[in-house]
């Protein structure tokens, strides 16, 4: 007896290639539906099984013989009677139980198949998933490594390394986790929040920060994004009386750029300042860096940002290195604080391999990130800030 299984999309579709390879003879013993395996198995349909038995020839021609000789003995013992003898009936009982014998064997022969599959895999699913567990185990010390030389707070890494482990099931390839860790991640960053413009009048940005990070050439990279790229009305104001190269800087990238500049000493020039350029789209205001012991100063900026009130739209960027310690970003990140809500603008990303910080802040902070540079060149070395890239650099990627 030959015994096998034939798929197709319809149960008629799967009968027809077991008729094709066997011929017509096959009976149909069982039919179930199966799921296609594979990444994209939910993108096609459903297929369907049918297991089909066969007597083979000896079989055949066996049990034709065993009715063509009970026929023959029934047709010479009552060949004028028009009436069934009794041989008749004892050759269709007989043909009967040949009948059920063979297909309770073929249902017997499926059972046994199916049992034994259904066992093949069985002892394979422990093995398979003890596997996956290895794998997922190497790929969680790899990740808690890659975060660590990352410099990613170990309170961070931890919170990350939980949310996986309350998600993660016996057996789950580590490719899953990695793809949950990734979302993770860009959920965590958010998307950037660049520059907006004021519904009505000019909207007052404020660049707020340490001395050193490189505010004043930030300011004029995306000075120049506006004013040469979006064509925008652009104004330069400075605050940073302390520092007279800085304000020489701003003076030269404002003539480079063609846009007004001018150096603010007080609460009433800046005021002044505000409605003089009315027209504009964007007055930029540099401010001078200081300490986070530094009180005088700290609160000429709050006055500086607090007199645009009733004026103009305003929005405040704090700009910080990449490169400065966890701890002193911190300290710097809450000093700013008490001065007012703000963004965060992250420079110098081209001096360090380690970008952990942008996560760290960026949590510690709750504040959302719009720009990065990466280097000294005017205007090219910014962009916006880029989640995926920078999740992708956190978990290993190249940069």
């Amino acid at each position: 007896m030959i015994i096998k299984k034939f798929q197709g999309k319809t149960e008629a579709e799967a009968t027809e290639n077991a008729r094709k390879e066997l011929g017509t003879g096959v009976v149909v013993m069982n039919a179930r539906n199966i799921k296609r395996k594979g990444l994209f198995s939910f993108f096609r349909p459903q297929l369907v099984e049918v297991t089909v038995a066969l007597e083979e020839d000896n079989q055949a021609a066996a049990q034709a013989a065993l009715r063509t000789a009970a026929k023959k003995i029934s047709g010479e013992s009552g060949a004028a009677q028009t009436g069934k003898s009794g041989d008749d009936r004892k050759v269709e009982e007989l043909e009967e139980k040949l009948d059920h014998l063979q297909t309770l064997l073929m249902q017997m022969q499926i059972q046994k198949e199916e049992t034994a599959e259904e066992k093949r895999t069985e002892e394979k699913q422990p093995e398979e998933n003890e596997e996956k567990d290895e794998a997922m185990a190497r790929f969680l010390k790899l990740l808690y490594r890659t975060m660590t030389d990352n410099e990613v707070d170990e309170k961070y890494i931890n919170q990350i390394m939980e949310e996986i482990e309350r998600v993660h099931k016996p057996g789950m390839p580590f490719d899953y986790a990695l793809e949950n860790s990734y979302q993770k991640l860009i959920l965590k960053f958010g998307m950037p929040v660049g520059i907006t413009p004021a519904s009505k009048g000019p909207k007052v940005v404020f660049f707020i920060g340490p001395t050193g990070v490189g505010k004043t050439t930030t300011i004029a990279k995306i000075a120049s994004k506006f004013s040469v790229e979006d064509k925008k009305k652009v104004a330069l104001l400075t605050g940073d009386t302390y520092r007279i190269a800085a304000a020489e800087q701003l003076r030269t990238y404002a003539g480079i750029l063609e846009v007004p500049f001018r150096v603010v000493y007080t609460v009433e020039e800046v005021e002044n300042a505000i409605r003089d350029f009315q027209d504009y789209d964007y007055i930029f205001v540099d401010t001078a860096g200081h300490s986070h012991q530094n009180r005088e100063l700290k609160e000429t900026i709050s006055a500086f940002i607090e007199c645009v009130e009733g004026l103009a739209e305003k929005e405040i960027f704090l700009v910080v290195s990449a490169t400065t310690k966890y701890r002193d970003l911190i300290n710097i990140a809450d000093s700013y604080k008490e001065i007012a809500d703000y963004k965060l603008v992250f420079t110098k990303l081209d001096e360090t391999i380690a970008l952990g910080n942008l996560l760290n802040l960026k949590l510690h902070t709750g504040a959302a990130l719009s720009y990065v540079t990466c280097g000294q060149n005017v205007p090219d070395d910014i962009e916006e800030f880029n989640p995926q890239k920078t999740v992708k650099q956190l978990l290993g990627g190249k940069r």
